[in-house]
């Protein structure tokens, strides 16, 4: 028996079995809405902060981070919070949040500078980028929880 593609889909479960079988077409056309919105909200914010190579790329830097941060806060409203469509997830992370945030800029903007011979700041951005992510994805998880802690143990008593 294959493993399925959602590793949280229990195909013991009917509802969920019959989110597979609908999944390919209602899947892909709730992740491509997403990903044009996020994609077009990260294309204003490069437009309104735009930066030369081997300078810091700030609208590239914010975009990832704060798209860390609301995937962190997404993540625990909808597997801890809330009861959502089965879509929520793809529409909004996989599309929205995977169209606004864009770690292959990311790359591109190191190559650049490294290639307009900053190495400094090509460096600065690597880890600075990497470590404002996680630390975003982090600060999101805890910040979701501490605002909807007491509606989570509201639910539990």
């Amino acid at each position: 028996m294959h493993d399925p593609v959602d590793p949280d889909v229990d195909l013991h479960e009917p509802r969920q079995r019959l989110e597979l079988r609908q999944a390919p077409w209602t899947t892909l056309a709730a992740i491509s809405a997403g990903g044009v919105s996020g994609a077009l909200a990260r294309y204003g914010i490069a437009t309104a902060l735009p930066h030369d190579a081997g300078h810091f790329a700030w609208a590239t830097f914010a975009v990832n981070v704060a798209g860390c941060l609301l995937i962190g806060v997404l993540m625990v409203a909808i597997t801890e919070v809330w009861q959502v469509h089965h879509l929520v997830r793809p529409f909004l992370g996989v599309g929205v949040l995977g169209g606004f945030t864009t770690f292959s800029t990311y790359v591109v903007d190191i190559q650049a500078s490294l290639e307009a011979g900053a190495p400094r700041t090509a460096l600065v951005y690597l880890a600075a980028t990497l470590l404002a992510a996680l630390a975003a994805v982090y600060a999101g998880v805890r910040l979701a929880r501490l605002l909807t802690r007491s509606r989570r143990a509201g639910e539990t008593r």
